[in-house]
């Protein structure tokens, strides 16, 4: 049996999608969905979707083609189904045939045992898998035009549908944790033993998204190691909340009540996530509007309309389609609970002290008190990141999630951080070297009404807290006794776009090319885009300091991934390094 631990496009997943103020309606303040213009939405992307394809094929996209383009055939199906004066592809023949060529294709490229090689636009492949995101728009195809089909086609997708859904059923009894991709695999079984009359198929799935439901915690967050997995909520939500459509099983509603909230809850002004809590991916800005499983609670459409108070960009492309569509044929309506307005103080605590974000306008800041060792598997980053600094004005402009092999990421560092870093090609490095280095806590203790933090690295206690004032915010990091160690603190700062200012007036191009700075190079402080931080004595900038990216097999990342790293050594007399971070307008 294949592995599913496999990396996938957000596509459906995150839903991070564009904001335009060009669709704003006073009604969306109470009820959702805003139905009119997720089908203009839809109704605008199938052309394009349409032109998309190979009629010799059935393949969508440009190469190298994955099976990940064939997702086309959901908003395309959508559109064939919904009949509304407004939609002119209603049973539209050129649609059908589109969508009946692009299942064929997914036939024709399964192997035995139903599965696809995992290719992704980069050419790299990661395996045979049974693509739950694809296998999940296909079901939900062939549900909406089975009866419409052509025998041959039809008898084509059955064949398909049936062996890879055989698969996929003997995923529902495996043992161990619960994971996000066959709960996405039981949602889309539930549909085929609806589609093919087949009740143990239904009740495999539904046992299986009872443990899902089961292993949310209290809070409201999955974990697949240690922690929230923020970026993966919205797959074990959209495929708790298309199952509830399907199922009406209420063992689901509070756990999507309890994941709205969550979700709601960490959320910066911009209306992005949180990432220093997240085990799974670093920051992504961008607004993440959710998907259908947040439309079956009050809380749930109360977050919808929050994130899309302006609503989707209606372009007509094929994320927005995808996201309309299945807002359209699976979502709840109703009325929304609205969002506590954003204050200009309030802390949120997570868990039993876990994490803390604290507002104080126009600051906040976040503290991730998860703390473990880091671990073998690519997907499951270090939890080494542990304070995010946030400006209205400025956005995220410190911390931005974890990563591996980059100890100068962590807020703290136990020995020379050199000894550990990945080496450029290398497809299976060693995540957990043994190396004579701490880069993740083994213990955090949030002290809330301090804005501190409490750090144990082996036999050396240190602390970060956070002081938010009315024209700046003080970073103040400790480390009373080194025992003699190498200790260094570091500050992780988001790329910002242009030239960073040192205070002779110098300016430093940030592009591939390495920067290494003193505090006497450097002088007083430091300007990135209007971002300042005043640069301590003996403190080291470095750029650029890069992500291993999980998703790519050589770890290769984006210059935008990348960080200005300060770096704050302790010892000989050092036992406090503190920093003045400021907007310059």
């Amino acid at each position: 049996m294949a592995t599913q631990n496999h990396p996938h496009s957000f596509n459906g997943i995150g839903n991070t999608l564009p904001i335009t103020d060009a669709f704003v309606s006073a009604d969306m303040e109470q009820t959702w969905p805003p139905r009119a213009q997720f089908l203009k939405c839809l109704v605008a992307a199938v052309p394009g979707l349409l032109a998309s394809q190979n009629p010799e094929t059935g393949r969508f996209g440009v190469e190298p083609w994955i099976v990940h383009d064939q997702h086309a055939i959901f908003p395309l199906t959508a559109a064939w189904s919904i009949k509304d004066k407004k939609n002119p592809w209603h049973c539209d023949p050129k649609v059908l045939e589109a969508v009946c060529k692009g299942g064929g294709a997914l036939v024709d490229d399964q192997d035995a045992m139903g599965m696809w090689t995992f290719r992704k636009k980069d050419h790299s492949t990661w395996g045979q898998i049974h693509m739950p995101w694809t296998y999940s728009r296909w079901i939900q195809a062939y549900y909406l035009t089975r009866d419409a089909m052509p025998t041959s086609d039809r008898e084509k997708w059955e064949r398909g549908l049936l062996l890879g859904f055989t698969g996929i059923r003997k995923y529902m009894d495996m043992d161990g944790d619960i994971h996000n991709i066959p709960s996405h695999q039981a949602m889309a079984l539930y549909i085929a033993g609806i589609c093919f009359g087949n009740e143990e198929w239904k009740e495999a799935a539904k046992r299986y998204q009872a443990r899902v439901v089961a292993k949310q915690t209290p809070s409201g967050f999955w974990s697949e190691h240690f922690g929230p997995v923020v970026g993966y909520n919205g797959a074990y939500i959209e495929s708790l909340g298309i199952y509830y459509h399907f199922s009406k099983d209420p063992v689901v509603l509070n756990a999507l009540r309890r994941a709205a909230l969550f979700n709601a809850s960490i959320l910066w002004p911009d209306r992005s996530f949180v990432s220093c809590i997240d085990e799974r991916n670093i920051y992504e800005h961008g607004t993440k509007v959710g998907n259908p499983g947040f439309s079956w609670t009050p809380e749930g459409r109360g977050y919808l309309l929050h994130q899309t108070r302006n609503l989707v960009n209606l372009d007509g492309g094929f994320g927005a389609a995808d996201y309309a569509a299945g807002m359209l044929l699976w979502g709840g309506e109703g009325i929304g609970t609205p969002f506590t307005a954003q204050g200009e103080h309030g802390n949120t605590i997570i868990g039993d002290g876990d994490a803390l974000i604290r507002r104080d306008k126009p600051w906040q800041y976040a503290f991730s008190g998860y703390a473990c060792k880091p671990f073998w598997n690519r997907w499951i980053q270090d939890r080494q990141n542990l304070v995010d600094i946030y400006h209205d004005k400025l956005g995220l402009v410190i911390g931005g999630g974890n990563t591996k092999l980059q100890p100068y990421w962590s807020t703290f560092t136990v020995g020379d951080p050199t000894q550990l870093s990945h080496t450029d090609g290398d497809e299976t490095p060693n995540f957990v070297p043994d190396i004579d280095l701490l880069w993740t806590p083994d213990k955090a203790s949030i002290r809330t009404a301090d804005g501190a933090m409490d750090l144990r690295y082996g036999d050396i206690g240190c602390s970060v807290a956070v002081h938010p004032r009315a024209h700046n915010l003080l970073l103040t990091y400790r480390a009373p006794d080194t025992h003699g160690k190498r200790v260094e603190a570091h500050v992780p700062i988001l790329w910002r776009n242009g030239d960073l200012k040192l205070a002779s007036g110098t300016s430093v191009p940030m592009g591939e090319e390495p920067v290494s700075l003193t505090s006497e190079q450097t002088g007083a402080h430091i300007t990135w885009a209007g971002l300042r931080v005043t640069i301590p004595d003996r403190a080291k900038i470095l750029w650029p300091v890069w992500q291993h990216d999980p998703y790519r097999k050589d770890g290769r990342s984006s210059l935008h991934d990348a960080k200005l790293v300060i770096a704050l050594p302790f010892g000989a007399n050092v036992t406090e390094q503190v920093l003045t971070v400021s907007a310059q307008y």
